[in-house]
């Protein structure tokens, strides 16, 4: 009644939902067993088929096991530390140990967030056991067939436990392989050097895997910058991190009523986004007058539904007759409908609309053009900072003067996540720059026509355009956040006032609005061409998982003889590393230089025990913006011009000068050798 949220955990009847025990070639249960903390973990294996995908679940509540170890499979969301780790040995270890008694051997694994990285522990040793591996080349075949995603921009958000606490865990594996636990801990230690490092589950992934992304443009340069002190040689936009947008499931997310328009308009291929192109084109056939009909019927599916759901949720406090009464009538058919629904995570702001109550009720109860919100979502069940976000928006919620054309509905799930992205007017997004990975609900909305409002944060900075939706700010980032949100509420009273709410209203021609429907269409061009599913499962097709497949079968042929060569190749690199020098690079002529003339540039290079072929020497050059950094890096190969004495060479290129201005350049050396040796943190030197 207060506007707290409560949490319920029901229980599951597994029995009476379509899941089944997998079984062995005998018929028994299919249970694996690993080491746990204080004993062995027992875990049952389960199936469900989604659609054609079988999803593996695991279950700890069995006789075998003591009370404790029951309970880790009983909840998602624990705040207790032994438990969650016990939780992410279970996923990791225990998800690749059903997998293998499946008779299901990956040759690339796709780690989602550290959550599950002691997969890579587990993977290690069925390498050594299924392909007679040792150790070290295991740990080659590794990395170069991991793909490790994350979706957390905040490096407070990783998990870390004492290595004490993971110890018990490792052991075991330390006396498979024939190694120390301390050099298994070292994975995901930041500081391997000090014993009591936390071990972090991001930073085991980061050490263990080649193929590492964020999930949208701007997340990976969030992520470059906050882990690029793991390559303290290389600047942060060469720190190897890199991104692949998230995308969505087009069948899944249009409404009904729009796919019958797709099917009518883009023809029988009209779920295959990017790869029909000329989807995106079609869309503009669509009659302006159906697609607003169409657009109508969602809205109107929308508000009854929220009423609804606001009757249950009175109804279950009992609420006075009068009460129910209002109730039932709140929100308007014809009213401007802007949407938010997600996750109260305090960084997504669900409070900034309420900045200024005065400033908010006068944009809800205006005469012209008035506007009506609709909030949803749920705080994470220890999050009391978004449980209290989530009590004041009920508590303004009825304020007399916004009842009638703000709510908020319980119980968010994708079920009514649905209704929302099919059949808001506007989608709101809030987040605090640079803390939203990615966000797919826009995208979800401007599938079905619903243009976005939103800071330029995650994917909204590559989808915005003016043409298709609103930005909240220019993108600026602040130290102070109570600043901020008060610049940033403003910017988004003006937006709704000045832009949006004038757009909509404006039915000059034939009760229509024209140019909202142009928008309308701009929105799910831009997400049926760049923002689908398919074109995401493409990239990491061909980015990832198809090098990862090259790499993995040749380095396991013929008893990972590759493999061990590139082993004892890094190790040689190494261990003689330290003896590489390179001299600043000079210019063979005086300048200053004109645009678009080139410049021969020289350095010297002390190649110690290592041949020429076997370094690769690049001049490293831009324009200045500041003193001391680079603004655009450019980078050029360098090549032998002479020996100047046995180990020591006068590399040489050309260097185009692109513009004028102040130019800042140096020299380095890299291996010649593949991505994840040239990559390791200590083997580049610079002049």
């Amino acid at each position: 009644k207060d506007g707290w949220q409560q949490e319920e955990y029901p229980e599951t009847d597994i029995f009476n939902l379509p899941f089944s025990k997998k079984k062995d070639a005998d018929g028994n249960d299919v249970i694996i067993h690993l080491a746990g903390a204080h004993g062995e973990i027992h875990a049952q294996v389960w199936e469900v088929l989604v659609g054609r995908t079988p999803l593996i679940l695991l279950d700890t509540n069995l006789a075998e096991n003591s009370p404790d170890v029951r309970e880790i499979t009983a909840r998602l969301y624990t705040a207790e530390l032994h438990m969650r780790l016990a939780q992410e040995v279970l996923l990791g270890i225990g998800g690749l140990r059903a997998l293998e008694a499946l008779g299901i051997f990956p040759t690339v694994c796709h780690l989602n967030e550290g959550h599950c990285t002691f997969a890579n522990i587990e993977r290690v040793r069925q390498l050594m056991a299924h392909h007679a591996l040792s150790l070290d080349m295991a740990f080659e075949v590794l990395p170069r067939s991991t793909v490790f995603t994350t979706h957390t921009p905040v490096a407070a958000g990783h998990d870390e436990f004492p290595p004490s606490m993971v110890r018990p865990y490792l052991e075991p594996f330390a006396k498979t392989f024939n190694t120390s636990v301390d050099r298994l801990l070292a994975l995901g230690q930041a500081e391997p050097g000090l014993p009591e490092t936390p071990f972090s589950m991001f930073v085991l992934g980061l050490r263990t895997s080649l193929y590492i992304n964020g999930v949208s443009e701007c997340h990976g340069q969030v992520a470059r910058r906050m882990w690029s002190h793991f390559w303290p040689t290389r600047t942060d936009d060469e720190t190897p991190i890199t991104h692949i947008t998230n995308g969505i499931h087009i069948p899944t997310m249009l409404s009904p009523e729009m796919k019958r328009l797709f099917e009518r308009y883009l023809g029988p291929q009209w779920n295959m986004g990017s790869q029909v192109p000329e989807n995106a084109v079609r869309i503009d056939h669509i009659f302006d007058e159906e697609l607003w009909q169409v657009h109508e019927m969602c809205r109107s599916r929308l508000i009854r539904m929220a009423r609804k759901l606001m009757h249950q949720q009175y109804s279950r406090r009992n609420a006075p007759v009068g009460m129910m009464q209002t109730v039932e009538s709140v929100l308007d058919q014809d009213t401007l409908t802007i949407a938010f629904a997600r996750r109260f995570a305090t960084y997504k702001r669900a409070h900034l609309l309420f900045q200024d109550i005065e400033r908010l009720e006068a944009i809800v109860n205006s005469k012209d053009r008035p506007v009506q919100f609709i909030f949803a979502g749920k705080a994470h069940p220890r999050d009391n900072e978004g449980k209290g976000i989530i009590r004041s928006l009920v508590e303004f919620s009825r304020r007399a003067n916004l009842r009638h054309r703000l709510v908020f509905l319980e119980d968010y799930d994708m079920h009514m996540a649905r209704f929302l992205v099919q059949g808001a007017d506007v989608w709101l997004n809030t987040p605090r720059r640079p803390m939203e990975a990615c966000g797919t609900s826009g995208m979800k909305a401007a599938l079905n026509g619903v243009p976005n409002v939103s800071i330029l944060d995650g994917w909204w900075c590559e989808g915005y355009r003016p043409e298709l939706g609103w930005r909240i700010g220019n993108g600026e980032e602040y130290t102070d956040h109570s600043y901020q949100d008060t610049i940033e509420s403003e910017a988004l009273y003006n937006v709704i006032e000045n832009e949006i709410a004038p757009l909509y209203y404006d039915r000059r021609h034939g009760g229509i609005p024209l140019e909202w429907l142009k928008m309308m269409k701009a929105s799910m061009k831009m997400a049926v061409s760049h923002f689908c599913c398919l074109r995401m499962m493409k990239e990491y097709r061909d980015r990832f998982y198809q090098p990862a497949i090259r790499s993995f079968e040749d380095l396991t042929a013929n008893g990972g003889a590759k493999a061990e060569e590139l082993g004892l190749q890094r190790r040689r690199y190494l261990e003689k590393w330290h003896d590489i020098h390179v001299s600043s690079p000079v210019f063979a002529e005086k300048g200053p230089f004109r645009v678009n003339q080139t410049v021969e540039v020289t350095a010297v290079v002390k190649t110690g025990d290592f041949q020429p072929e076997e370094l690769n020497v690049e001049l490293y050059y831009g324009k200045m913006w500041n003193f001391d950094r680079i603004g655009i890096p450019y980078v050029k190969m360098m090549y032998v011009k002479d020996m100047l004495a046995p180990g020591i060479y006068l590399y040489s290129c050309r260097m185009p000068c692109h513009d004028s201005g102040n130019y800042g350049f140096s020299a380095r050396v890299t291996p010649n050798a593949d991505t994840w040796t040239r990559h390791h943190p200590m083997l580049l030197t610079w002049a």
